[in-house]
């Protein structure tokens, strides 16, 4: 089981890895992975300082989101009645 690391703990790597030390050198002193502790900068600055909130999403990714979902309805709805029309065709016949 992966073992979870606070907030603070995750912050505190992330401003050691911006004052100059490198990852693999955090990674040696608290041992944790290398790649992990880049991921922690990624998401640290993606989430503009803070771990717990999520990402906030523009208003086009809203709305692309959205049009996919619509549009996966759409196809599911367009394949249940081609199937449908070729039932109702070769009874027809």
């Amino acid at each position: 089981m992966a073992k979870q690391y606070d907030n603070e703990f995750k912050v505190m790597i992330v401003d050691l890895l911006k004052s100059g030390l490198k990852a693999k050198q955090i990674s040696e002193d608290y041992g944790l992975n290398d790649g992990m502790i880049r991921r922690w900068k990624r998401e640290y600055e993606a989430k503009s300082g803070d771990f717990d909130k999520k990402r906030e999403v523009s208003p086009q990714e809203k709305e692309l989101k959205a049009l996919q979902k619509e549009l996966r309805e759409v196809k599911m709805e367009r394949d249940i009645l081609k199937k449908a029309v070729s039932i109702f065709s070769k009874s027809d016949t």
